[in-house]
């Protein structure tokens, strides 16, 4: 997961009878907007739905296909702050499960291969809105 000013990324497994990402992202971004006081500035649409200015109203989801598809996404969202001129580095972001990683268990073995993570989401985008 990274989380970054206008949007974040997250990888999750939702339980085996639940399919309801909408219901999931809806609550997610209602509890977290309750939570920092408002007075970001919002549009005239915004303001007339008595809507918050802190979220994208879309999402987007995918579902993970496989062991490599699963760790592009991973690095995906370490770099994400990188592609958005937020840190030189991931682990120069805070608001990451970058750090977490590292600790655990998804870390490139040898910084050769953070190099080439590094390189192959240099040109991996977000679909464009």
């Amino acid at each position: 997961m990274v989380v970054l000013p206008d949007h974040l990324h997250a990888i999750w497994t939702l339980p085996d009878d639940d399919h309801d990402f909408s219901k999931r992202w809806r609550l997610i971004k209602i509890l977290f907007s309750k939570s920092v006081p408002k007075g970001e500035w919002l549009t005239a649409t915004r303001r007339a739905r008595g809507e918050r200015g802190i979220w994208q109203r879309r999402y987007w989801e995918h579902l993970i296909r496989n062991e490599r598809d699963y760790r592009h996404h991973v690095e995906y969202c370490w770099f994400n702050p990188i592609k958005h001129g937020l840190a030189a580095n991931p682990e120069d972001w805070p608001f990451s499960s970058f750090h977490r990683d590292m600790r655990d268990y998804a870390a490139p073995t040898s910084y050769a291969e953070f190099e080439k993570a590094l390189a192959d989401h240099a040109t991996y985008g977000e679909r464009d809105a």
